[in-house]
């Protein structure tokens, strides 16, 4: 009986530390940015942005910072989605 709950609790341990290795590995892998959209998000924001605005230095503006600038200018300059992810993809790339 202690044995069969012993398995049973290390069976469960494995699992659950299977699994938060795997779901961390997903979420390294969904925070790593794309080389080409950088590349994209860079030319775009020498295009759109780059004619009003001095790029900042990545120690001033966070990743939130940057979302919610994206997001404001988006509308502002008409920017379409895609290409205003690109965007932020590229100024958080720089922090």
């Amino acid at each position: 009986m202690i044995l069969r709950k012993t398995l049973s609790f290390t069976g469960v341990l494995t699992a659950t530390l299977l699994a938060l290795v795997v779901s961390g590995n997903a979420l390294a892998q969904e925070k790593r940015p794309d080389p080409l959209q950088i590349a994209r998000g860079a030319k775009a924001w020498a295009d759109n942005c780059g004619r009003c605005h001095n790029i900042r230095s990545p120690s001033e503006v966070g990743d939130k910072e940057w979302h919610v600038s994206v997001a404001h200018m988006r509308v502002r300059a008409n920017i379409p989605g895609n290409v205003a992810r690109d965007i932020k993809v590229f100024l958080q790339s720089s922090n």
